[in-house]
């Protein structure tokens, strides 16, 4: 490659993304899920589009699919919160297993006896199609505001069952006969074990790291952070366990650790996130060719129609059922179980392989992702309201961010203030910190003041606090209480922690 080459692949690619950007604008008013749109780009861009740009390298988009889904599942694991998670944790694990068991098996059977496919070709369906997306569930989840139970569940089984299904469809797409069940059992509950263990080890380890040394520039915490996750995924993947569960597990670690500068590492995941969303989608837009995908329409749409009608939901109600949930909370889960660009990923795994028909199975896949996205997407946020589900009425977060005072052994907490906290008209006074922690500035519509003790608070405000490393963990308890139960929140038995001792880490209030 050129100079001259390169000036022109950045030039399209920043265009690309420009359109991509402005793309969102135009998915966030008329409610069309921005992936379509990514794809709708790369369709333009690729054969039968505006440009005719031929792309058909299978490997080298399931190279960069993989990439790219590992950069999504750390930034959706940094934004989950563990006090949600926890009490979810069993049920998620059990719906990414026996759920996704479940559901391969109904979808598969579909497709071969309504559709005719054959068996090894309606399994890998059943697999590829099995998995939820993590992309589609984080962004829809974050638009709709939904109880934390549910949130919970799904955010931990689009995080979880990526593993498993990767598995069944390598078993699925490699020559020759496919092992017996429980030999699969055996193989996706080792590589789950061994990513469980070093994904847990390398984000407590990474955390423990940073939040001991004092970096010489805020920009480099967010750079640490994402690269710790990654490790985590490659450490996996290299010890032959599950890299994608790793990944999830070590940012889900570091995302309620409470690490120094957290908004700006949030801000610098959210938008690497995004680009790998973007990259991702084009470049299966451009794997595509758009005049194939008609001969396979009616398939897609009757497999989609097990899948959605019947395999997920009875996956839901099988892998609930040692679970207390309401009809309510099921059917909404069933109906939330978005698929995205992570079922197309591994749609290309058998084209890798050149199992006979693959072509047919990534097309077949394609299709259904992008008609029922087109009608699970939005309609998701008008079903949880008439299933009585919504939760608009949860009082928002306080935004903490703290950076570290190495010579004073302190620490500068900036807490934001949101619209919907309860510190709203508590004096400083009353937010009773303790012994060594003090609020030093109060910056209002855009001015900064040293408050004094009567001084009221409000929604938008921003604080400095000042408190030392003694202190640090009561100050931001105490801060997090009174945003949550307003000036008495010690007398209405409001802590501002969770149920780690001694942590209080960023949860919703």
């Amino acid at each position: 490659m050129t100079v001259h080459d390169l000036n022109e692949l950045l030039l399209i690619c920043s265009l690309v993304l420009l359109i991509a950007v402005a793309a969102v604008r135009i998915s966030s008013r008329s409610g069309l899920p921005s992936l379509l749109l990514y794809m709708g780009i790369g369709i333009a861009i690729g054969q039968d589009g505006i440009f005719d740009v031929k792309f058909d390298n299978a490997e080298l988009t399931q190279v960069i699919g993989y990439a790219a889904l590992v950069v999504i599942l750390a930034e959706g694991g940094l934004g989950t919160k563990w006090k949600e998670v926890k009490p979810a944790l069993p049920a998620a694990v059990v719906m990414s297993t026996v759920g996704v068991a479940v559901s391969v098996g109904v979808t598969a059977a579909g497709a071969h006896y309504l559709v005719g496919l054959e068996w090894r070709q309606a399994l890998i369906i059943g697999a590829v199609v099995s998995s939820t997306d993590a992309a589609a569930v984080f962004s829809v989840l974050r638009k709709v505001p939904l109880p934390s139970r549910i949130t919970g569940v799904l955010e931990a089984e689009s995080g979880f069952n990526d593993a498993p299904v990767v598995i069944l469809v390598i078993a699925f797409s490699t020559a020759g006969p496919v092992d017996d069940w429980y030999v699969l059992i055996g193989k996706i509950a080792l590589e789950l074990a061994i990513g469980a263990a070093i994904g847990l080890a390398v984000g407590f380890v990474g955390a423990y790291g940073l939040r001991h040394v004092a970096l010489p520039a805020s920009g480099l915490y967010p750079i640490a952070v994402m690269a710790i996750a990654v490790t985590a995924y490659a450490a996996g993947a290299i010890a032959h366990g599950s890299g994608f569960l790793a990944v999830y597990l070590a940012a889900m670690v570091l995302g309620n650790s409470r690490l120094p500068h957290w908004p700006a590492t949030r801000g610098f995941a959210d938008g690497l996130g995004w680009i790998a969303q973007i990259g991702m989608f084009v470049l299966l837009g451009l794997l595509v060719t758009p005049h194939e995908l008609l001969q396979d329409f009616w398939k897609a749409v009757v497999i989609g129609l097990v899948l959605t009608m019947v395999a997920r939901p009875l996956s839901v109600v099988v892998g609930l059922l040692p679970f207390r949930m309401g009809w309510q909370e099921k059917a909404l889960m069933s109906w939330a179980g978005l698929r995205g660009a992570v079922p197309i990923i591994l749609a290309t795994i058998p084209m890798v392989y050149d199992i006979e028909g693959s072509r047919r199975v990534f097309n077949i896949v394609f299709v259904l992702v992008v008609v029922y996205t087109l009608v699970q997407g939005p309609t998701l946020p008008w079903l949880a309201k008439a299933l009585r589900l919504g939760d608009s009425a949860e009082a928002a977060d306080l935004g903490i961010e703290s950076a570290p005072l190495e010579r004073l052994r302190g620490h500068l907490l900036s807490v934001a203030i949101p619209g919907g906290s309860r510190m709203h008209g508590v004096e400083v006074a009353e937010l009773r910190l303790p012994a060594g922690a003090a609020v030093t500035l109060v910056v209002r519509e855009g001015e900064s003041f040293v408050p004094l003790p009567s001084t009221v608070l409000r929604r938008g405000d921003e604080l400095l606090v000042v408190a030392t490393d003694p202190v640090r963990d009561a100050a931001e308890a105490r801060l997090r209480a009174v945003g949550q139960g307003g000036k008495l929140a010690g007398w209405l038995g409001t802590t501002g922690r969770t149920g780690r001792t001694g942590r209080g880490t960023p949860g919703r209030q």
